[in-house]
């Protein structure tokens, strides 16, 4: 039995969250889009206020992973936001697990919580950008289904690296 389930944030998941954050870009800082040290600078309502908005509507959500109980502490993260120029398509973004998660079944659940979201909203795809050489994650998104679709584009903040795009349709 699970002792862990997946669910859309709250205002209240504001605290665990910010800790997630920090953990995440001290894990892999190149997978975000900020620093550990601009996260660390942030104030607390800054958090609340990202975790407010992504609580509700179609515009934006954010999904962890944590314990049934609802303790601490949180194991997994993805988020989902509309794509402008795209308006049937989700970038599924911010997508983290805890290292001793990797390689279950924590990634596809969160994934598919941000498909239902989406599809919910009317969007029948998920889009998602990788560093290229991390193919750990490339081959745990082909096994959700995602397809590499040859885009490369420069690391939004690290000039020297690229990024390859990946798709699914839901």
């Amino acid at each position: 039995m699970e002792n862990w389930t997946v669910r859309r944030v709250t205002p209240e998941d504001a605290g665990r969250m910010r800790a997630l954050r920090l953990e995440m870009l001290a894990d892999s800082p190149l997978a975000f889009l900020e620093t550990l040290a601009q996260a660390a600078a942030r104030p607390h309502e800054s958090y609340r206020q990202r975790i407010r908005q992504s609580s509700t509507g179609n515009e934006t959500a954010q999904f962890i992973a944590g314990p049934v109980d609802g303790g601490n502490p949180l194991i997994g993260h993805a988020g989902g936001t509309v794509l402008p120029d795209e308006p049937g398509c989700t970038v599924v973004f911010a997508v983290y697990l805890t290292p001793a998660h990797r390689g279950g079944k924590v990634l596809a659940r969160l994934v598919d919580a941000v498909a239902d979201w989406s599809l919910a909203a009317g969007r029948d795809e998920l889009m998602l950008e990788v560093v290229v050489g991390n193919g750990r994650a490339v081959r745990a998104y082909e096994k959700l289904g995602f397809a590499d679709t040859g885009v490369r584009l420069p690391h939004p903040t690290v000039p020297q690296l690229t990024e390859l795009q990946m798709r699914r349709r839901i």
